[in-house]
């Protein structure tokens, strides 16, 4: 049985890999603005849930729970927050189950982040309840927002005096990790903090005790199990690791109509594990559309993001094209489920000139290696300590050159209200996972900040053109750009303006008479003569053809 199954696996995947590089991704997503959150440090809705499970407020600094969680999420949802910021998507670390106790490997650590899983198949109480993550779900996309949740497929939680480690059964037992090839970076542990899962087998294992005996205590035994088995004749897999995670992650879109994975450790884990991710999302995602459709937000395909740590444009790091290179071994990525993979390189190159960047960037992005796939850009994140501009010196600037890159963008939550991203109290990546700083809100110049990234948001919302599209430098003095998409309305952008009068070049995009609103300022005004005259108090402008 389980050789036919595999048999069956490989002829699926090689559908898969077919199908993914027919064509490009949808544009909507090329030019996406996700808005990626730790939860616990983003914003407490209720204290009541701080600290469950037994956990204490003991931590390392930086390194415990801050009591964020979902009821924070929805309240900024429903104030308007994300629509404001002209936000696509919200991405938050992983919400499931983590470990109850804490680890000291790395200073004292609770699992705030979520990236420590305990069960798959429930919501970490420090973040709310299953039916608050619904709630937030339904919330979202009443206002046209999409949801992305994390996922890991890798590993469990580190083992506590509260959290057993998992069956041998279940687990990687080889070496650790030492990233000189493939079978350095996928058949071995990560972390020594860790337990890898056995993702490689095909052989069936029984579930983990301390699952049964947890479910047992919670009163749904019997419906996981019936679910399982359900699952299982469906498939036709085998009862291997790896299909129980798949199973258990690709629940929550079935049920509740997740949009789509940020995927953790991709590099990490075989990629024939990620195509069937992906075929059991979109089947999920499908089914749930089915049965809901006054609540589904349009009939677009699941989606999924990598994190292909040191991947990049331009061949960044290890990247060769759209490859990834191990050293003895080349993965495509995009070959097995992954419509868009996170770019390690825009953080590294966000200091230089913004038109050495745009047009590279387009080269690559609509003619070159990468024509047509998707990535995701940043400036700072949890885990990069190269993130740019830790400092907070340059966030005007930043922001302008991230929201007016090609490609899609990732807003780390406090990017746009220059959250401190250093801190010389905190131990290793802590300080860059501090709490949103909704204080500073009382600051003019935060407010100002704050006011910057939304109309760039807005901007960027509005025109597809801006990330999916073709990109061409206009004039240099003042440094003028346009961006084309077929089917969309083109937009010309000049940066570093003089306040007050400006006139800049629009020639070969608008024509004469055409009128052309001015996003950041509101202002509107008539080409002729192949250019336009503004005057506004910004040194910036976002132009289109006015809207009817």
């Amino acid at each position: 049985m389980v050789k036919f199954t595999s048999l069956l696996i490989g002829l699926f995947l090689g559908t898969v890999q077919a199908a993914a590089a027919e064509g490009p991704i949808d544009p909507f997503w090329r030019n996406a603005t996700i808005y990626f959150m730790l939860p616990d440090r983003f914003y407490n809705g209720d204290k009541g849930n701080d600290f469950p499970y037994g956990r204490k407020d003991d931590g390392a600094h930086l390194r415990g729970f801050a009591g964020g969680d979902l009821r924070g999420v929805i309240e900024k949802i429903e104030a308007g927050y994300f629509n404001d910021l002209g936000v696509d998507a919200i991405w938050m670390s992983p919400v499931i189950e983590n470990i109850h106790g804490h680890n000291d490997a790395d200073k004292r650590t609770y699992a705030f982040h979520g990236y420590w899983p305990k069960d798959w198949t429930a919501v970490d109480a420090n973040f709310g309840t299953e039916a608050e993550l619904a709630e937030l779900i339904e919330a979202a996309h009443k206002r046209g927002i999409r949801v992305l949740l994390d996922v890991i497929l890798n590993h469990t939680g580190p083992i506590t005096a509260k959290d057993p480690e998992w069956p041998a059964s279940w687990l990687r037992k080889g070496e650790q990790c030492d990233w000189s090839d493939y079978a350095g970076n996928v058949e071995c542990a990560i972390h020594t903090n860790l337990t890898d899962i056995l993702t490689e087998s095909d052989k069936p294992v029984a579930l983990p005790p301390q699952l049964v005996d947890k479910w047992q205590r919670e009163g749904r035994l019997q419906q996981e199990l019936s679910e399982l088995d359900a699952f299982f004749a469906r498939t036709g897999y085998p009862r291997a690791p790896k299909y129980y995670l798949i199973k258990w992650l690709t629940d929550w879109v079935r049920e509740y109509g997740v949009d789509g994975f940020r995927v953790d450790t991709v590099k990490h884990v075989e990629p024939e594990a990620w195509a069937i991710l992906k075929k059991e999302a979109d089947l999920a995602l499908a089914e749930w559309k089915a049965k809901h459709p006054q609540q589904k937000l349009d009939d677009r395909d699941f989606f999924m993001l990598g994190e292909v740590y040191h991947f990049g444009v331009n061949n960044y790091g290890p990247t060769v094209g759209r490859v990834y290179d191990y050293s003895d071994q080349q993965v495509d990525f995009y070959q097995y489920g992954f419509d868009s993979l996170i770019n390690f390189d825009f953080a590294q190159v966000a200091g230089e000139p913004a038109e050495k960047i745009f047009s590279s960037y387009s080269s690559a992005l609509n003619s070159g290696a990468l024509k047509g796939l998707g990535v995701l850009n940043y400036l700072g994140s949890h885990d990069d300590h190269h993130s740019f501009d830790r400092e907070r010196q340059q966030t005007r600037i930043a922001a302008s050159k991230l929201m007016l890159a090609p490609g899609a963008v990732q807003i780390y939550y406090g990017d746009e209200l220059a959250r401190p991203m250093t801190d010389a109290r905190a131990f290793g990546d802590a300080a860059m996972r501090s709490p949103m700083n909704w204080g500073d809100l009382k600051k003019a110049e935060t407010r100002a900040l704050l006011t910057h990234w939304q109309k760039l948001g807005q901007f960027r919302r509005a025109h597809p053109a801006v990330g999916a599209g073709v990109h061409k430098k206009l004039a240099d003095n003042p440094y003028t750009f346009a961006r084309t998409l077929a089917g969309e309305q083109p937009v010309v952008v000049a940066m570093e303006l003089p306040r007050g009068e400006k006139r800049i070049s629009v020639k070969g995009v608008f024509t004469d008479g055409t009128v052309l609103t001015d996003y950041y300022s509101g202002e509107h005004a008539k080409v002729e003569g192949g250019s336009v005259t503004f005057n506004t108090g910004g040194d910036l402008l976002l132009l289109s053809a006015k809207s009817k």
